[in-house]
């Protein structure tokens, strides 16, 4: 299941779009409901956290429920009762699928216990696997990473790291050295060589572009500021950062290992990531997130927002 990324360039992901389901820290309230967010990853739709009511919050967003995959960063409430519900309801959709759950030990203890609580045997196969910090998910075109951060409990954050893409494909180069068109454009572009018109061969190298980065979304889950995030996030597209308290509440945020808006500015700063959302709010800043806005913004000078239900984000390839 884990396996060591292939250094052998790909096509990608054609699409890499993620909408928040839930916003909040340890509440819902009228306006964001608890952790959980939707990735569209090329083919797949996976889910990270599962609060209570993500369900509802996928039918409102229209995210659709053709899930292949949960990745939990921990085992506090807000963030995976919601999985009970949805489990039951795929299950009277007539679902046959398998869908495998991941998260941090004790994921096969609390989530056998919490998948079975007043539900009927399954319809589809259901798998649990733990990770640790460091392991890698492979899956089509990209991976996800398990990055272990600083808690109350044991927790993860995660990297979706997109496959090195191949190098752009210089179709006047091609024709000018007589490739026939067609097929094997497509040879030179997996990495293969061909002979041309005039009988020479033809490297890939002579008409494909050195390969491109792939892009990387990064969660952190719920955390202190830590160096493992800011490793996590060195050059990210997308730095997805908790920020549950203000400057004012910094005690607070020790003492229930959590981070403020200034700390999640900091981390991203450090890390020199290219985008930072604010996510998993307090109630007290609800309706009102401009202060945690402003002190995330005092510390990282790159774009900054501050997530609400329902936002959805694509992240645009790299060049």
């Amino acid at each position: 299941m884990l396996t060591a990324r292939l250094a052998v360039a790909s096509a990608g992901m054609s699409v890499l779009r993620f909408t928040f389901l839930g916003t909040s820290a340890a509440q819902p309230t009228i306006h964001r409901n608890l952790s959980g967010l939707s990735v569209k990853a090329d083919a797949d739709l996976l889910l990270f956290d599962c609060g209570e009511g993500s369900q509802r919050q996928m039918i409102r967003y229209g995210t659709g429920f053709s899930v292949d995959a949960v990745f939990f960063t921990h085992f506090h409430a807000d963030h995976y009762l919601g999985i009970i519900g949805f489990l039951r309801t795929l299950g009277m959709m007539g679902r046959e699928q398998g869908l495998t759950l991941y998260g941090p030990p004790p994921a096969k203890r609390l989530l056998n216990q919490a998948v079975h609580l007043g539900v009927e045997a399954l319809g589809f196969p259901l798998e649990i696997l733990e990770l640790k910090d460091g392991e890698r998910v492979p899956r089509s075109g990209y991976a996800v990473r398990a990055v272990g951060v600083q808690h109350r409990i044991n927790a993860l954050g995660y990297v979706l790291e997109e496959d090195e893409r191949t190098g752009r494909f210089h179709l006047d180069k091609a024709r000018a050295l007589g490739v026939r068109e067609g097929p094997d454009f497509g040879r030179l572009q997996r990495g293969e060589a061909v002979v041309a018109l005039d009988g020479k061969t033809v490297q890939p190298s002579d008409v494909v572009g050195p390969s491109r980065p792939g892009r990387r979304l990064v969660l952190s889950g719920d955390t202190r500021p830590c160096e493992a995030m800011v490793d996590a996030a060195r050059d990210a597209d997308i730095l997805i950062h908790e920020s549950t308290f203000s400057d004012d509440e910094q005690q607070r945020a020790l003492e229930t290992r959590h981070s403020t808006a200034r700390e999640a500015g900091r981390v991203a700063k450090q890390a020199g990531a290219r985008r930072l959302i604010l996510t998993h709010l307090s109630s007290r800043h609800d309706t009102d997130p401009s202060r945690l806005l402003a002190q995330a913004r005092a510390e990282y000078g790159g774009p900054v927002d501050v997530a609400h239900d329902g936002m959805t984000v694509e992240v645009a390839l790299r060049d």
